[in-house]
């Protein structure tokens, strides 16, 4: 069974930073490209980071670029994903998700494209 948790999201000030975390099936892992997109109330949901099965390749919603890093760790099967200078409009939930390597290799995709998602964690922003 495909399984994605986050976790790591909270309440931090502008300018601070978060870690999101991501544990995945093993099975997956290698095999698939894994990425976070996240939505705001009233606001269309927006692919946020995505990172190859092999952690070779990342690509980045240009909002976050500079800014977020995602990353991952084979031996504990968990996605990062490195959230620095945060912004007021950072605020939003945070999803994991799990997508074919078949498709074409970019975050902005990620809202409308993907196999399996976890449930979310909440990031908040004060400013």
């Amino acid at each position: 069974q495909v399984q994605l948790v986050e976790s790591g999201g909270g309440l931090v000030q502008s300018g601070e930073s978060l870690r999101l975390s991501c544990a995945a099936s093993k099975f997956v892992f290698n095999d698939w490209n894994i990425g976070w997109f996240r939505q705001a109330p009233g606001k269309e949901p927006e692919g946020v980071a995505l990172i190859s099965g092999r952690g070779e390749r990342s690509d980045y919603a240009d909002s976050v670029k500079g800014r977020f890093t995602i990353s991952k760790d084979t031996a504990k099967n968990t996605v990062y994903l490195q959230m620095n200078s945060l912004k007021p409009e950072d605020t939003a939930v945070y999803r994991c998700v799990l997508r074919t390597p078949l498709r074409p290799f970019r975050a902005s995709e990620i809202p409308s494209d993907y196999i399996h998602s976890g449930q979310g964690t909440q990031v908040t922003v004060s400013s």
